[in-house]
C-alpha cells in the first residue's frame, strides 16, 4: 500500500511540475527507450532508442492548421508530464489468442501554446510504441481544419522497406521491396499509373508499412484507432531515410475537421530483433476501445463458400442481362434476354447450399442477385443498388426456405459501386431486408470513385461511414466483411462484429495476372498488422485453360500453399473460394479446408522472414487441435517445425498436407502428397517446399 501510495504522489508531482528539459520514458523491459523534447522553437519532437542504439532520430510532432491563425507546431513552453503504469489482461471476443495480456509504461505531455493546448500520449510497450495527439475542449481552440500532420518517422540508417505507392482511394497494389533511399527512383516507374487514376502529389507510401533496418532490427509503422480522422499515409525523403505523415484529403483539401474535444488515432512503431516478434504484437488491438457490443454471443467466426470464383474465371457473370439500356425496375427485367452465364440463379445458388450443408460450411455468399448490376460501376448513375430488389431469376423467399431447411446461412452481398451516401440512404431497409430472410452476415464494396464526390476511400467522411455502418450493423445483428474499405487499424476489437476485409490484393488477382509468390509471405508483415483479410483462399484448381483452353492464367502458387493459407492468414472469417466441382475432384486435399478452425486459442510462430517464408502453429478455440501451416516465396526452401508447441507427456496424429517432390508453381502447382505420422512435443521436422509451395498439418490426439 505505500508503495502505491508513493508512485501516486509521483504521478501528480510530475503532472504539477514545468520544465523544458527533456523527458524520458522506457518500456516495461528496459529496450525501448524514448525522450521527449522541445527544440529551440518550442516545437515538439521525440526520439526513439532500443537496446541503446538510435533507432529514430528526434522528429517533429504536432499540426499545421488551415482554417483561423491556430497553430499547433511550435511555441510552446513549460510542459507537465505525467507517468503511469499498465499491466492487464483482456479477452477478444475472437482472434488469435485467447488471452491478451495489455503491458505498458505511459507518459501523458501537456502543451500550451498561448492558450491553446494539445497533449500528447506516449505509451512505450515491450515491443514498441504508440502516441496519439488530444485535443482538450478549450475556449480559443473549438473548431479548426489541419492542414497537415507533422509527425516524422526518421529512421537511423537507410533500411530495406516493403511497401506499396499512397493512393486515397486503393491499397490494391503488389508489394515493392526496396531501401528507402530507392524508393523515389522505383516511385517513378509507377508514375503514370498512380497520378493518371489516384492524384497524389509528393512520393508517398502507405501504412502498414514494414522495414528491416541494416542492423538486423524490423520496424513495422502503422496506425490504430482510425475513427473520425483522415487515414495516413507517409511521405518519403528518401535522401534521410525518413518519412513524414501525409493526410488523405477531403473534397475541399482539408486534412481533418476537428471539433475538440478529440483524439487522433495512435500512430505506432513496432520493434523486434526476431520477424516473428513483428506478428506476435497485439500492440494495434491493445491500442483500440474494449467492444462496445454488450452482447456478443451473436457474433460467429464463419467458414463460408460462394458463388463468385466462378465469376473470375469465365463460368458465370454478375449482371441478369447484357441490355445494358435496361431500367431499373424490376418489371423491366422481366422483359429482356436474360444471360445464361448469370450466376445468381435460384437453382444453381441451391447446388452450393447442398454442397455447403454436405461439407459443413456456415454459409453462401451469393453475387450478382440483385438488379443494377448492368450499370452499376457508370459513374453518372448515382442511384444504382438498392438492396432490395432481386433478379427475376433470385427467389428470395425460397432460397430461406431451403437453406434454412438444410442447416445453411445465405450471406448478402452489398455492392455500393462508391455510392456511399446512397448506401447510408437505404442501410435501414436493406439490413431490414436480411433480417426478414434470415441473412446475418454482409460483404459490402465500394468499387470506384466515392460519392459524395471529392471524398476518398480514406479520407475522414469515409472513414466514418465504415464505423457507421459497423454500428448499424450491429443494431441489427449483423456481421460486416468490408471489401475496397479503408484498411484496418485494430477496430474489429470495439466492433467485433466488422469480422474482416479485404483492402489489399486478394486471390481474386490470381484470376487477373497472377500474384507474385512473395506476395502473401509479406502480407502479415503488412496489410494484416491492422487486422483480418478476407484472403478468399483455397484455389485448387489453380491452371485456368481447365475453364477455357483460350485462358493461359494460372495462380502462382501449388495446390497446397492454398491450404496453407489457411492458417498463415489470419480470419474469422475464411472461404473456401474455388469450385465445388475442383472440391470434389480433389477431396482428399479439400478435407483440409474442411477441418481447419477459424477461431483460436493460442498461435506459436515457428518462423518468419518478411517478402521469403512463414511458418505457423495454432490451436483450435476450446479444442485439443493443432493446426500448422508453411508457405515460401518463388524458392524452393526447407521449413524447421518445431513441435515443443504440443503439450508434454503424449504422442499426436499430424496428417501432412504437402508439395510432391516434383512440384512448382510454374510447371506442376496441383501435385501434393498426403501422408499421416505420429509427433511429439520433442519433435523437430524438416518439410520441404516447392518454389511458390507450402505445406499444411492437421494435428490431433492419437488415441
Amino acid at each position: 500500500m505505500f508503495m502505491r501510495l508513493l508512485f501516486l504522489f509521483l504521478v501528480l508531482f510530475a503532472a504539477t511540475s514545468f520544465t523544458t528539459s527533456a523527458q524520458t520514458l522506457t518500456s516495461p523491459n528496459g529496450k525501448l527507450k524514448l525522450t521527449f523534447s522541445l527544440d529551440a522553437v518550442g516545437g515538439p519532437q521525440y526520439d526513439l532508442q532500443y537496446a541503446g542504439r538510435p533507432l529514430l532520430l528526434p522528429g517533429k510532432l504536432g499540426f499545421t492548421v488551415k482554417s483561423g491563425t491556430e497553430q499547433l507546431e511550435h511555441g510552446f513552453s513549460n510542459p507537465r508530464y505525467a507517468y503511469t503504469t499498465e499491466d492487464s489482461h483482456w479477452q477478444p471476443v475472437w482472434g488469435e489468442e485467447r488471452l491478451i495480456r495489455n503491458h505498458y509504461n505511459e507518459l501523458l505531455v501537456s502543451l500550451d501554446n498561448n492558450s491553446r493546448k494539445v497533449n500528447i500520449r506516449f505509451r512505450l510497450f515491450d515491443d514498441g510504441l504508440g502516441f496519439r495527439y488530444e485535443f482538450p475542449k478549450q475556449d480559443n481552440l473549438y473548431c479548426f481544419v489541419i492542414g497537415e500532420e507533422l509527425t516524422e518517422f526518421n529512421l537511423a540508417s537507410d533500411a530495406k522497406t516493403f511497401w506499396i505507392p499512397g493512393d486515397y482511394d486503393t491499397n490494391e497494389y503488389p508489394y515493392m521491396t526496396s531501401k528507402v533511399s530507392a524508393i523515389d527512383t522505383l516511385m517513378k516507374r509507377a508514375t503514370v499509373e498512380i497520378t493518371a487514376q489516384h492524384p497524389i502529389g509528393s512520393p508517398s507510401v502507405q501504412t502498414p508499412l514494414m522495414l528491416k533496418t541494416d542492423n538486423g532490427l524490423y520496424v513495422n509503422i502503422h496506425e490504430a484507432a482510425l475513427v473520425d480522422y483522415p487515414a495516413m499515409q507517409l511521405n518519403v525523403h528518401a535522401s534521410k531515410h525518413a518519412f513524414s505523415a501525409h493526410l488523405v484529403p477531403d473534397a475541399l483539401g482539408g486534412k481533418g475537421d476537428i471539433t475538440t474535444p478529440a483524439t487522433s488515432p495512435w500512430r505506432t512503431v513496432i520493434v523486434a530483433e526476431d520477424a516473428r516478434n513483428i506478428l506476435a504484437s497485439r500492440i494495434i488491438l491493445n491500442l483500440n476501445e474494449p467492444s462496445k457490443i454488450e452482447d456478443t454471443s451473436w457474433i460467429k467466426p464463419t467458414k463460408y463458400i460462394g458463388v463468385w470464383w466462378e465469376m473470375f474465371v469465365g463460368r458465370g457473370s454478375w449482371n441478369y442481362t447484357n441490355d445494358y439500356h435496361v431500367k431499373l425496375e424490376a418489371t423491366d427485367y422481366a422483359k429482356v434476354q436474360p444471360n445464361t452465364t448469370h450466376a445468381a440463379r435460384t437453382e444453381h445458388v441451391k447446388h452450393y447450399i447442398d454442397f455447403a450443408a454436405k461439407h459443413g460450411f456456415d454459409q453462401v455468399l451469393v453475387e450478382g442477385w440483385n438488379i443494377g448490376w448492368e450499370n452499376w460501376i457508370n459513374p453518372m448513375r448515382e442511384y444504382v443498388f438498392d438492396f432490395v430488389t432481386p433478379y427475376p431469376d433470385f427467389d428470395v423467399k425460397e432460397l430461406q426456405r431451403y437453406a434454412h431447411d438444410k442447416g445453411v446461412r445465405l450471406m448478402m452481398h452489398h455492392e455500393t459501386g462508391a455510392a456511399a451516401t446512397n448506401y447510408e440512404h437505404h442501410i435501414d431497409t436493406a439490413f431490414r431486408f436480411m433480417k426478414q430472410y434470415g441473412y446475418n452476415a454482409v460483404k459490402t464494396g465500394y468499387v470506384g470513385w466515392i460519392k459524395p464526390k471529392g471524398e476518398h476511400h480514406d479520407s475522414q467522411w469515409m472513414v466514418n461511414h465504415y464505423i457507421r455502418v459497423a454500428k448499424k450493423a450491429a443494431q441489427y445483428g449483423i456481421m460486416v466483411n468490408s471489401h475496397e474499405a479503408v484498411r484496418p487499424t485494430g477496430l474489429s476489437r470495439t466492433y467485433p462484429n466488422w469480422l474482416a476485409q479485404e483492402s489489399s490484393r486478394g486471390t481474386e488477382f490470381e484470376a487477373m495476372g497472377g500474384l507474385a509468390p512473395e506476395h502473401s509471405t509479406i502480407l502479415p508483415f503488412t496489410r494484416l498488422m491492422g487486422g483480418p483479410m478476407d484472403y478468399t483462399p483455397g484455389i485448387l484448381r489453380t491452371i485456368f485453360s481447365y475453364y477455357d483452353t483460350n485462358n493461359q492464367g494460372q495462380a502462382r502458387t501449388t495446390l497446397t500453399k492454398q491450404l496453407a493459407y489457411y492458417v498463415t492468414m489470419y480470419s474469422p472469417l475464411q472461404m473456401a473460394a474455388d469450385l465445388p466441382e475442383n472440391y470434389e475432384h480433389f477431396a482428399d486435399a479439400f478435407q483440409f479446408i474442411k477441418d481447419v478452425a477459424v477461431d483460436w486459442d493460442t498461435t506459436h510462430y515457428l518462423e518468419a522472414e518478411p517478402g521469403d517464408y512463414l511458418t505457423i502453429a495454432r490451436k483450435t478455440k476450446g479444442k485439443e487441435e493443432w493446426f500448422v501451416g508453411g508457405i515460401t516465396d518463388e524458392h524452393s526452401r526447407t521449413a524447421t517445425v518445431d513441435f515443443s508447441f504440443l503439450p508434454k507427456g503424449r504422442k499426436y496424429i499430424a496428417t501432412v498436407y504437402e508439395d510432391a517432390k516434383d512440384a512448382d508453381w510454374k510447371t506442376n502447382p496441383m501435385a501434393y502428397r498426403i501422408r499421416t505420422k505420429k509427433v511429439g512435443h520433442k519433435e523437430i521436422w524438416k518439410q520441404k517446399l516447392a518454389p511458390g509451395g507450402g505445406f499444411a498439418i492437421h494435428i490431433t490426439p492419437d488415441l
